[in-house]
């Protein structure tokens, strides 16, 4: 069985029991529902206690319940741009203010990265007269690019300030 057959047995699954992805989170338990869903749809991975939870509720063989603690091949847009207009609007925003995000990054931390992997984000329904809005917070750890053969003087790391 490849990753994204389990991917797609396990939302059968979610279908034909009425689950939510938030009932599914309260039930494995131990992260946040966004990484649950991340990691039952082969983004991510389950510790071996949340695998077994996660076996239990869908049903799931021993052999499914491992892979859902192997490390992922990560990357599930089988296009480019996207073509499902949610995933194209997050598209959209980096085609627009990516270079807005660098600038004002790099401008406070110096020269570096945000991390996807030392990472957390949220999601959030804010209620409003015009429609209710979506609210995203995402946190990821500064990662500055180290100048290897640096002499005395100058920084090892493109941290702002240096």
């Amino acid at each position: 069985m490849k990753r994204e057959d389990l991917t797609e047995k396990i939302l059968d699954i979610k279908r034909e029991k009425g689950l939510s992805w938030q009932q599914i989170a309260e039930t494995i338990g131990g992260y946040s529902p966004i990484l649950i869903t991340a990691a039952l749809l082969g983004q991510m991975k389950l510790t071996k206690p949340q695998a077994e939870k996660a076996a239990e509720l869908f049903g799931l063989t021993p052999t499914e319940a491992k892979m859902l603690n192997e490390p992922p091949y990560r990357g599930s847009i089988p296009a480019m741009p996207p073509t499902d207009p949610l995933i194209y609007r997050f598209y959209e925003l980096v085609m627009v203010y990516g270079t807005t995000f660098k600038e004002l990054i790099q401008e406070e931390f110096g020269d570096g990265i945000m991390s996807a992997i030392d990472f957390e984000m949220d999601m959030e329904r804010l209620p409003h007269p015009k429609g209710d809005r979506v609210k995203l917070t995402m946190s990821g750890k500064f990662l500055p690019y180290k100048y290897y053969g640096n002499e005395e003087g100058v920084p090892d790391y493109g941290f702002g300030d240096a």
